[in-house]
């Protein structure tokens, strides 16, 4: 009896079980539709129809995109295939598109003109301005002409836009609790884990090493604090800093304490071993002298008087 084959997604390698997936069967590749919208270097064939979306995108598109993506590291999972990368142009961080979810990276999405755009979080357009702030501060400019109208029309924009932010995040949230509560029902979380420790190790090793170069520190000291239980921990031991010295200094003065004693106990004058030596033999003399006039004393009480 043929059985069915349980497919992978070629580009995050994270068979998720929500995502809508493409495959090819003649090339035994399978991708998620997700992972072929956000990618960087990827456009689609076919013009976005809502009542057709068999047919989408081009095979060899695909293949080219995934060979691309070969040469590009991860920025979240550290592994190759991350062909999301951040739409600032300076930017060179790259994902795969769940890793991105979990890095909180901010997702842009334009069905109607075809817009799919990822930022990172240090370049997530939600995080530069508050854009109520910022449109507030154009209306403040505006002419006497403008009408009450327009700066209304302009704050409620403002306001569509910071919710549209909220809603983003919040889905990013959700997807990153489900992802994980997934990977726990798998019998997954106990590899992830041992993963993350190897990864720390690794990074520790490369801190630790002085043969390491500039560049290669660099990045590895970026990708701990772009951690954000690296920067927790961080955070904790900053915060015990006060009560590490104050056990410090307890430790100094008890060590102190004990120097002072030593220091008393050496200034302590012992007899030398001469004296000690001339004691030892003035007391063997005078025990001999004891002895020898019990004797005498004791030959003069016995010896037999004259007759």
């Amino acid at each position: 009896m043929a059985k069915m084959v349980r497919r992978t997604c070629a580009f995050c390698s994270e068979g998720e079980a929500g995502s809508v997936m493409y495959i090819a069967k003649e090339q035994n590749v399978a991708a998620h539709q997700d992972c072929l919208l956000f990618s960087s270097g990827f456009v689609e064939s076919e013009e976005y129809n809502p009542d057709n979306l068999d047919i989408r995108f081009d095979v060899a598109s695909v293949l080219k995109e995934l060979k691309r993506g070969k040469r590009l590291v991860c920025n979240f999972c550290r592994k190759k295939g991350a062909t999301v990368g951040c739409e600032e142009r300076a930017c060179r961080r790259s994902y795969h598109y769940f890793c991105a979810l979990c890095d909180d990276a901010a997702i842009e999405t334009d069905e109607v003109n075809g817009v799919y755009r990822v930022f990172c979080p240090k370049h997530d357009p939600g995080n530069r301005t508050n854009h109520y702030d910022a449109a507030t501060k154009r209306r403040r400019h505006l002419s006497k002409s403008s009408t009450i109208t327009e700066q209304m029309s302009t704050e409620e924009t403002a306001e569509e836009n910071s919710l549209q932010i909220l809603k983003r995040k919040n889905n990013r949230h959700k997807v990153r609790i489900d992802f994980l509560r997934k990977c726990k029902q798998a019998g997954l979380l106990d590899d992830i884990f041992e993963e993350m420790l190897d990864t720390l190790h690794l990074a520790q090793e490369k801190l630790m090493d002085d043969n390491t170069s500039e560049t290669e520190y660099e990045e590895t000291v970026m990708s701990l604090f772009d951690c954000g239980l690296f920067e927790n921990i961080l955070t904790n031991i900053h915060s015990g800093t006060e009560e590490k010295i104050q056990e410090l200094l307890e430790s100094r003065k008890r060590l102190d304490n004990k120097i002072e004693l030593l220091q008393d106990l050496k200034e302590v004058v012992l007899p030398t071993p001469e004296n000690t030596a001339s004691t030892s033999t003035a007391i063997q003399i005078t025990d001999k002298l004891q002895n020898s006039l019990k004797d005498k004393s004791c030959t003069l009480l016995f010896h037999p008087l004259p007759s």
